[in-house]
């Protein structure tokens, strides 16, 4: 018989955080402890991907539920904050599918920037992102969504083209026009210094 990975599920894996492994056995305090820890990173990811912060506050708790359905399937063979990523992004685009399908899109959002800063992030890096997050809400969404899978998940250019479903060429040719756009918002704004948009 093959291994197939499932029969680690509720068993400790060597090196794990013991929070995951105490959530994937089931124990609620660890459970609620990592989601509220992971919560911060959740909505600035979900933040970065959505324009306006209208739907941040209910994609980030779909994300949440999410990971936490997931959680045995985590086999803690990369980071857990990789895996993270992956099941938050995911989770974003349908929720954004589904509400494309179901309304038309809404118009600009002006409201602030509901984002947790991270608790060692310097105040000027929060700023800094904020800013950053206001110029991307100015660009197309499909230049957006490959540019935060590159540049903040750290996504290679072959695996954004497979999460996203889209050539490479294609998401090669988007990482460079929302480059471009975001760089001229930028110098527009005067938000990024000259030499560059990060």
């Amino acid at each position: 018989m093959t291994s197939t990975g499932r029969e680690v599920v509720g068993k400790a894996r060597p090196g794990a955080d013991p929070r995951i492994q105490a959530a994937i056995q089931g124990r609620r305090e660890a459970a609620e402890s990592l989601l509220m820890e992971l919560l911060p990173r959740v909505r600035n990811l979900v933040r970065y991907l959505v324009h306006g912060d209208g739907e941040v506050e209910d994609i980030s708790q779909e994300a949440l539920i999410a990971l936490l359905r997931g959680l045995s399937t985590y086999r803690g063979e990369g980071q857990f904050q990789s895996w993270v990523d992956r099941v938050v992004a995911r989770t974003t685009f349908a929720w954004l599918k589904r509400a494309r399908g179901n309304e038309a899109r809404r118009g600009d959002d002006s409201a602030e920037l509901m984002a947790v800063p991270s608790e060692d992030a310097p105040p000027d890096e929060y700023v800094h992102r904020r800013r950053m997050v206001m110029l991307l809400d100015r660009i197309p969404d499909e230049q957006r969504h490959a540019m935060v899978l590159h540049h903040v998940l750290g996504m290679s250019v072959p695996e954004v083209s497979d999460e996203l479903g889209i050539p490479f060429e294609t998401i090669r040719s988007r990482l460079r026009l929302g480059r471009t756009a975001l760089r001229a918002l930028a110098t527009e704004d005067g938000s990024v210094p000259d030499g560059g948009t990060e």
